[in-house]
């Protein structure tokens, strides 16, 4: 045992993993402030959509800080500035004010969608709407001094939101198409997913707030259900803290939005409103299933395996959101990760996701007929394959950075999940 740890402790310093762009230390201040804020609302008992946002604060003021005081990532050449030497506002006001132009030009667009769509004024997605509106003079009047101090300090302040707004104002000035192609797709990603992390945010906190230690601890099914709760809600805060912080200043900032229609498209059919395996949608496999807990009741033992198995499945799940740090998002290049969970596998998320339901839904198992049966288990086939068609979408577009391609190839050699499956495939010698 002691030669085999050997030989990979020396194959690892011949082959090192590549640099990842988030430092393990951004996720685990995040994960402290959250466990900080969680057990003081369960003592307290505030499970109300403002504890749930400050969840979310909890979560991402701690990796802010970790990751300007210790990671001193406003540093990175990344992020495009030059903090030491900011040229005279003089020098750079018009470009600032064409910058505000096209940002509030986007933002302007983004409201008349959802002003139009009637879908973000029901359910929780009010939520999200209300939070909008609240922080939308906040946005539209900070903008101001926050562009006005940047542009001083960029290199190259003339990007995409400047293009855009440049493009709308009609100035004979030369626009990069490619650019303002990118800004609108950058934005466009963070408006669909931020309104619907931010709807999630609440029910899921409420719920685990209001978990009953008593009886969770006394029933195996109640106590996987609670901590599975607890692991998404994890992913939640993270995910929603990762839209919300895509800065430049933390070099957090969307490089590049997906020029793909395919990427596009295999991500959306995975949420609201076009979520094809929701109940009642084409891809839904739930009638004529139950869950595990219906499958194994009467026998303790076995539930509690399962019930270990799936918090495990969705412990990773989290985990994988939360090594971003706040860099989460779907659809967007802001930075390689290697490290946490992508040192092993390139999609831990998917893979993880999958197996909880492949787990708790046991599809060939049904309370209908044979026919239910092998529909569920057909169908159940099909969503692993949207997200394996998602999987290679966004290795199509994150290939585009060499960053990539050579964390790619370092998976390929080491990676426990590529080379077992390269092993099932008799790829591996």
């Amino acid at each position: 045992m002691f030669h085999d740890t050997a030989l990979a402790r020396a194959a690892r310093s011949v082959d090192p993993r590549p640099v990842s762009a988030v430092s393990t230390g951004c996720g685990v201040a995040g994960l402290a402030g959250l466990l900080i804020w969680v057990a003081i609302a369960r003592y307290f008992q505030m499970d109300g959509p403002y504890a749930a946002l400050l969840n979310v604060a909890a979560c991402g003021v701690p990796m802010m800080l970790w990751s300007v005081l210790i990671d001193k990532v406003h540093r990175n050449p990344s992020t495009g500035f030059d903090w030491d030497h900011a040229r005279p506002w003089r020098e750079t006001i018009d470009i600032s004010l064409t910058k505000l132009a096209g940002l509030w030009a986007t933002w302007a667009a983004i409201a008349l969608i959802y002003a139009t769509g009637r879908f973000y004024w029901e359910g929780n997605f009010q939520f999200s709407m209300w939070c909008f509106e609240t922080v939308a003079p906040v946005l539209f009047v900070g903008s101001i001094p926050y562009i006005l101090w940047l542009d001083r300090r960029a290199i190259a302040p003339k990007d995409g939101c400047w293009a855009f707004g440049a493009w709308l104002m009609g100035l004979d000035e030369p626009t990069d198409r490619h650019a303002i192609h990118n800004h609108l797709r950058s934005w466009g990603v963070k408006a669909f997913f931020t309104a619907f992390m931010l709807a999630i945010v609440p029910p899921g906190f409420g719920e685990f707030i209001r978990g009953d230690t008593s009886r969770v601890l006394s029933d195996p099914v109640a106590l996987a259900n609670w901590l599975i709760t607890f692991m998404f809600m994890i992913d939640v805060a993270f995910a929603t803290a990762g839209y919300i912080l895509a800065l430049k200043p933390l070099d957090s900032h969307i490089r590049t939005a997906t020029p793909y229609a395919a990427g596009w498209m295999a991500a959306l059919i995975c949420y609201p409103p076009f979520i094809l395996m929701g109940p009642g949608g084409p891809f839904d496999y739930h009638p004529g299933t139950s869950e595990w807990s219906y499958w194994f009741a009467g026998h303790p033992v076995i539930l509690s395996i399962f019930g270990v198995v799936l918090v495990g499945l969705t412990a990773i799940y989290a985990w994988a959101t939360m090594a971003f740090g706040f860099r989460f998002s779907n659809l967007t290049n802001r930075g390689i990760l290697t490290h946490g969970p992508y040192a092993f596998s390139k999609h831990p998320a998917y893979l993880s996701k999958n197996l909880f339901w492949l787990t708790s839904t046991i599809p060939f198992l049904t309370t209908g007929s044979l026919t239910d049966a092998a529909r569920a288990t057909i169908l159940m086939g099909l969503v692993a394959g949207i997200y394996y068609w998602r999987a290679r979408t966004e290795e199509m577009h994150l290939g585009l950075d060499p960053a990539y391609r050579e964390y790619s190839a370092w998976m390929a050699r080491n990676g426990l999940v590529p080379r077992f499956f390269g092993w099932v495939m008799g790829r591996n010698a």
